[in-house]
């Protein structure tokens, strides 16, 4: 029995990943100048929310990496 052939889906998801963490931080980044006028600890929220809101893609995204389907 041969072994199964890589997918190209994983390279795909990973620089998907990547390009996602990428995009987020510059957006992220340039909100911090109007950020920064904000209270402390609304911007502590802010950047709570940020840093896990990026994760929410990620789930479909590694679905479709193993299955090749975005939804189950």
């Amino acid at each position: 029995m041969t072994p199964p052939q890589p997918s190209w889906r994983k390279p795909a998801g990973i620089f998907a990943i990547l390009a996602l963490i990428a995009i987020w931080a510059v957006l992220i980044v340039s909100l911090s100048n109007a950020v920064s006028q904000w209270p402390i600890l609304v911007q502590a929220i802010f950047y709570l929310i940020a840093g896990i809101a990026w994760i929410l893609p990620l789930k479909p995204l590694l679905r479709w990496m193993e299955t090749g389907r975005f939804r189950q």
